[in-house]
């Protein structure tokens, strides 16, 4: 099940306005320039930001999400009507050959087993014609970024149209292995409502993730860095074999 961030219909349509600054995007937007990609399957599109900046662009967008609450945000957005929203996962698929797959922001991070993520990269690995490309990001485990997932490192307040005042944070609450869990908090501050959404990613090593790619049926051709975090993550580049 998602996560009620993404779940919940209140907090899915809070996301955006909690974190509107996704230039993030930008390197995944470059990359379909640069690979000349026509056509994109979005992985974990969540309320849609990535997949219709695409669509405006004239790519031909397949956006999946597991969460129904995060697809009726995207599908009110600007140029929504242009993408084709499809809720499920990447294990349930129609049949399709695109250029590119993409797994943006924590997407390739909430897979926990691996068995979960292997049939995610199989799934993927269908979706892509011979050739074409799958690009995610995972965070560099050694950075330890959970650090910072404090109150007083990750507070924010809000002014939200509809809404008035909304405060949000993040705090870690267990680390085991590679996974790290957090609680997401959010208080409107209009009516008192508090909201916490519970998640959990898995922070692979680099060699594992390319291990894993390489099982799948997949050529790892670059290993990128982020350039809105530098030397914080890595942005893998996978072909279809």
């Amino acid at each position: 099940m998602p996560d009620a961030i993404f779940e919940d219909p209140r907090l899915a349509r809070l996301y955006d306005p909690l974190d509107p600054d996704r230039s993030d995007l930008e390197v995944y937007v470059a990359m379909v320039a640069e690979f000349g990609a026509r056509s994109v399957l979005d992985v974990g599109c969540g309320t849609g930001t990535f997949a219709c900046l695409l669509a405006q662009r004239g790519i031909a967008v397949i956006a999946v999400d597991p969460a129904a609450a995060s697809l009726d945000v995207a599908r009110a957005k600007p140029g929504a009507d242009k993408v084709a929203w499809q809720h499920g996962n990447a294990t349930n698929l129609p049949p399709m050959q695109v250029d590119m797959a993409t797994m943006t922001a924590n997407v390739a991070q909430v897979f926990r087993t691996d068995e979960d993520w292997t049939v995610t990269l199989l799934g993927v690995r269908e979706a892509l014609r011979p050739g074409g490309r799958l690009v995610f990001e995972t965070r560099d485990p050694s950075r330890r970024a959970w650090l910072a997932w404090t109150r007083d490192q990750s507070f924010c307040r809000v002014e939200i149209p509809g809404e008035g005042a909304v405060q949000s944070w993040h705090e870690l609450t267990d680390v085991t292995g590679q996974l790290v869990s957090f609680r997401s908090v959010t208080i409107i501050e209009a009516d008192g409502t508090v909201l916490t959404s519970d998640s959990t990613l898995r922070f692979r090593e680099r060699g594992e993730v390319a291990a894993s790619l390489a099982a799948a049926g997949y050529h790892l051709d670059d290993v990128r860095d982020a350039p809105d975090r530098p030397g914080r993550e890595f942005v893998f580049v996978a072909s279809r074999r």
